[in-house]
């Protein structure tokens, strides 16, 4: 399974300007999330500890393992291995809560292992992204050659996740009344832009994603169904009721693509492989996770 050569080096059109919209679009993403959040939702995490922990363990330590199992499998470029092992070191996607609700799955265990992940991020996504990516020799090349500032990243990440996830908690428990509009107004919103963002990207790289279409497609869905497959094995051998494997498969399934679009067009230079991988499995991950979710609704 490869691609032709020019892939590793390709960059894809992108300005500042729609970094910045892609950040704020994140940014009030993770902030109405957090509305939805309190203080005590975390109580959840003490009083149910199997599946929160196994959920944590499925998507911070099985999926990049097995991320680095399947680029060993097919070698892909350089770039397209960096972005997969970007993706899975990402936490768990906005959407997961919706669709475990959709699903029929523990949507308070979904909550917490969201939120979690999300503040755990500021310091795992930096750490587990270079560990994994050291790793896999072409890969640890390619970021001696970039030259990754590790602190730089952090800061990144806890002014997209930590800060908005701080005020939204912080605004649910002051002001409940404004929490309870403005999270009915803004999730949608929200959404509404980061989908803007994503068709105007690819219509300024239109050509570009045409011209690698099929390999990246074949790679993401080989990615997506271990994430998937990670989840929902986790739950079942740790032998945990079907509305947490539902949880557990959906939040391993569901990344933050949006994050590693910021990283990789802050710090790579929107590197080819990298960039169109995360963005196509912004895309890939809603209709498989739609997919399950609406299967599960209807038949269990």
């Amino acid at each position: 399974m490869s691609s032709p050569e020019p892939l590793d080096s390709i960059r894809l059109n992108f300005s500042q300007g729609d970094l910045l919209l892609l950040n704020l679009a994140l940014a009030l993403i993770m902030y109405g999330v957090a509305l939805d959040l309190r203080w005590a939702d975390f109580r959840y995490l003490v009083n149910n500890p199997r599946g929160f922990f196994l959920g944590v363990f499925s998507q911070i330590l099985i999926l990049p393992f097995l991320t680095w199992v399947l680029i060993q499998l097919i070698a892909p470029p350089e770039s397209v291995a960096l972005g997969m092992m970007l993706v899975a070191a990402c936490p768990g996607g906005n959407v997961s809560n919706f669709l475990t609700n959709l699903a029929k799955g523990n949507t308070a265990l979904s909550v917490s292992l969201t939120a979690f992940t999300s503040v755990a991020a500021v310091i795992l996504t930096p750490l587990n992204f270079t560990l994994w990516a050291g790793f896999y020799p072409p890969t640890a090349a390619l970021l001696r050659v970039i030259e990754l500032d590790t602190g730089d990243v952090f800061f990144t990440v806890i002014l997209i996740l930590g800060a908005p996830l701080v005020l939204g908690i912080l605004t649910r428990q002051k002001f409940p009344a404004f929490a309870d509009k403005a999270t009915k107004i803004l999730k949608p919103l929200s959404m509404l832009i980061f989908a803007a963002f994503v068709v105007i990207a690819f219509a300024g790289n239109f050509d570009l994603f045409l011209r690698y279409i099929g390999v990246i497609f074949l790679w993401v869905l080989a990615h997506n169904f271990v994430a998937l497959s990670a989840g929902f094995f986790t739950g079942k051998l740790g032998k945990l009721p079907p509305t947490d494997i539902k949880t557990l498969t959906i939040e391993t399934g569901i990344q933050n693509s949006g994050l590693a679009l910021v990283l990789i067009f802050t710090y790579f230079d929107g590197l080819g492989g990298m960039a169109i991988i995360a963005a196509w499995w912004g895309i890939w991950h809603l209709i498989s996770g739609m997919t399950i979710a609406s299967v599960w609704n209807k038949f269990t």
